[in-house]
């Protein structure tokens, strides 16, 4: 299959690795957006963090593409 991993017999998909990086990524962005006060001009800040985590994973793919140098 195009696009999987194999770890020890284990196929994991090649986006894995995006997705935990942009995770482990917005995390300190998180606390540093709450400290700041951000979430108070925030609507509803459960669909701000999944936006702003898909934000982070684009940004994540385009990097480990090669889009972005």
């Amino acid at each position: 299959m195009i696009g999987d991993l194999v770890f020890y017999g284990v196929y994991v998909p090649a986006m894995a690795l995006p997705l935990l990086l942009a995770y482990l990524a917005l995390i300190p962005a998180r606390w540093l957006l709450s400290r700041a006060g951000v979430y108070r001009w925030v609507w509803h800040r459960s669909l701000f963090n999944v936006s702003l985590y898909l934000i982070v994973l684009y940004g994540m793919v385009l990097w480990t593409t090669g889009w972005l140098q």
